[in-house]
């Protein structure tokens, strides 16, 4: 008798894939004075977490070492010195163990490492990059040339202390070729950068009062900042003149920048005279008022003068008056005033 023998297969194999234990963490960037997240927790696992370890690598601190412990009771504790800046924002029950960092600094960027102690597991851990970034402070600064025909440089644009560097340019509209720029940049032993452009041309009239922009911008910058600057060309007064403003009042007229302050020289009572800056004013027409005035114009780079001879003639006619804007020397005075005199220059009022 044949029996019917049935081939068995080999016992089938069924695989059950469970997920793998997994540390969360993650680089961070935040801006000087801002305030980091550093995030770690665990997840995937029901093990027992029996206490959370941070380390740190940082500028200030070169050498990996502990610096806060977080345990189920205690609590928070820190390692070798506190620091109010660090706040605990996980949760233990959850096996979170992020950080919070506030008032960020430069010495605080580096490598932060998160360790959670777990049972049967053992030590699970993961790196956290802290890096920090800083706007630069910025000023333009105007070198104060004055006129020539040599080139010379107007001003300097800083950008001092950026991470990463900044950059800076001009705008320099419809100046051209009259102007040209330069950039140096010099990067110190904590990262940051400083760079400094500079503008040059020759200080001409022509250019003095044009409008130009510094622009500055960087990754540590919300937006880039433009910085507005009118050329200065600075020079002492030129020639002075005295301007009639009425009969009895007159102005010292001038070209200066910075603008000239005025001084008057009186041959006459104070009580009679009014003087207000660059103005004089006769307040009475007698012939006490009679002689030489003299208008000095003077800023932080020289100073020129002006003269007017005033003469109040006698009678019923109230005054009247002749002027000129030129140089006499007091020895000559009384000369000079006779000439103006015979010459006509003078009227001569007559009693009716």
């Amino acid at each position: 008798m044949v029996k019917n023998i049935r081939k068995t297969k080999p016992a089938e194999r069924f695989l059950f894939h469970f997920p793998a234990l997994q540390v969360i963490g993650g680089s961070v960037t935040v801006v000087q004075g801002g305030t980091a997240i550093l995030p770690c927790h665990v997840i995937d696992t029901n093990d027992d977490l029996t206490q959370i370890t941070w380390q740190r690598r940082t500028r200030e601190k070169p050498h990996n070492d502990n610096f806060l412990t977080i345990l189920p009771r205690e609590g928070v504790q820190f390692v070798n010195g506190g620091d109010d800046r660090f706040k605990y924002i996980g949760n233990f029950n959850n096996k979170n163990g992020t950080l919070q960092l506030s008032n960020v600094a430069l010495k605080d960027e580096g490598s932060y490492t998160c360790i959670f102690t777990l049972f049967p597991s053992g030590n699970q851990k993961t790196e956290i990059l802290l890096i920090v970034i800083g706007p630069p402070f910025t000023n333009i600064k105007d070198n104060l040339p004055t006129l020539g025909k040599e080139e010379v440089l107007f001003a300097t644009c800083t950008a001092a202390g950026s991470k990463p560097p900044a950059e800076v340019r001009w705008l320099t509209d419809a100046l051209g070729d009259k102007v040209r720029t330069t950039t140096n940049s010099t990067q110190y032993d904590n990262d940051t950068t400083t760079t400094v452009s500079s503008l040059f041309g020759v200080p001409t009239s022509e250019i003095n009062g044009h409008q130009v922009q510094c622009v500055i911008s960087s990754d540590a910058m919300s937006k880039e900042e433009t910085l507005p600057f009118s050329i200065q060309i600075y020079f002492p007064p030129t020639e002075v003149n005295i301007r009639a403003i009425s009969e009895n009042s007159f102005e010292c007229v001038t070209e200066a920048n910075p603008s000239a302050n005025f001084t008057w020289n009186l041959p006459s009572l104070q009580s009679a005279v009014k003087v207000d800056r660059a103005k004089l004013q006769l307040l009475s027409l007698t012939s006490d008022l009679n002689g030489l005035y003299q208008c000095e114009a003077s800023n932080a780079y020289g100073s020129k003068h002006g003269q007017i001879y005033v003469h109040v003639a006698s009678g019923t006619c109230s005054a009247a008056w002749a002027s000129f804007a030129v140089f006499l020397f007091l020895n000559v005075i009384g000369a000079a005033a006779w000439w103006f005199f015979k010459s006509g220059y003078f009227q001569r009022c007559v009693e009716q």
